[in-house]
């Protein structure tokens, strides 16, 4: 099983100058199974950055591209709408809105906004079966609305467990845009909530995005005896600030004992790409 880890695409007015028609051929030289997409795809969650974003994601040449919304794209009342309108539409995972909750802006007041769906949250497994093995992608959005740093709700996870325990799988996955591990300028303040998620269902691998920088990390609990690895994409196309690390990520025979990661590097002069490769292991 190929997995491809892709992150922080920014489409909008930050956006980069680099050839986009170029960095899709790259990608698509690539044989994945699975591309994963972590987030903020858009730089202010306007539509015509959504539209953009869209049309490249579908130009990827993989019968599983998944898709998780980041913090950029959760800057206006209507994110979550366009996200699943124009990038990604899975099954959500809904919790009653006469749930205590601390999210902000979890349940929007419908009268007010006249959006068509109150909840803002994008949480959902995903089953994929990829020779013969049941992989379950699991999206938990750690995004509030209107805000970079991020939170998860406790309801949430409760109601996402649930819907794990009733599906059989061999390996689960855990999309999320900030980092479990990691600290920056805009965290996930209650990181502690999802390290113990990714405890209870013992997932062992987690992709995440959100700083722009690349980053392979492992933990291991030593009183629990459970650990995961934490994949931190870069950003693939990006010009925000000046130490974006644009690359991408391919992990070639993902789980067996031959298997391989290797990071690719992308660099824009005037216009034209260039790529370089390196095997991490």
């Amino acid at each position: 099983m190929n997995i491809l880890h892709i992150s922080d695409l920014h489409f909008g007015p930050r956006h980069w100058e680099g050839n986009d028609k170029t960095l899709l051929k790259k990608i698509n030289a690539f044989d994945a199974d699975i591309v994963i997409n972590t987030g903020d795809n858009t730089t202010d969650g306007l539509e015509d950055e959504y539209v953009k974003a869209g049309r490249f994601l579908k130009s990827i040449k993989c019968k599983n591209v998944i898709s998780i919304i980041g913090n950029h794209d959760k800057r206006n009342m209507r994110s979550h709408e366009l996200f699943r309108k124009y990038i990604y539409n899975p099954e959500i995972i809904f919790i009653p809105e006469m749930e205590k909750t601390k999210k902000k802006h979890l349940f929007l007041n419908r009268e007010i906004t006249k959006v068509q769906d109150n909840f803002t949250d994008i949480n959902f497994i995903k089953p994929i079966v990829i020779n013969k093995t049941k992989v379950l992608v699991i999206g938990i959005d750690t995004n509030e609305l209107y805000t970079d740093d991020g939170y998860v709700e406790k309801e949430v996870l409760k109601a996402v467990s649930r819907k794990i325990r009733q599906t059989g799988y061999d390996l689960p996955l855990l999309l999320i845009h900030h980092s479990l591990l990691s600290t920056d300028e805009a965290p996930l303040v209650n990181s502690s909530s999802l390290v113990d998620f990714v405890h209870e269902h013992k997932i062992e691998t987690v992709f995440c995005g959100h700083t722009h920088e690349l980053e392979l990390m492992q933990t291991t609990d030593l009183y629990r005896r459970q650990s995961f690895t934490q994949y931190m994409c870069g950003t693939l196309s990006s010009c925000n600030h000046a130490n974006d690390d644009n690359m991408f990520l391919y992990n070639e025979n993902f789980g067996d004992d031959n298997m391989h990661l290797r990071l690719v590097r992308i660099f824009e002069k005037k216009g034209k790409l260039e790529f370089k490769e390196e095997t991490i292991f």
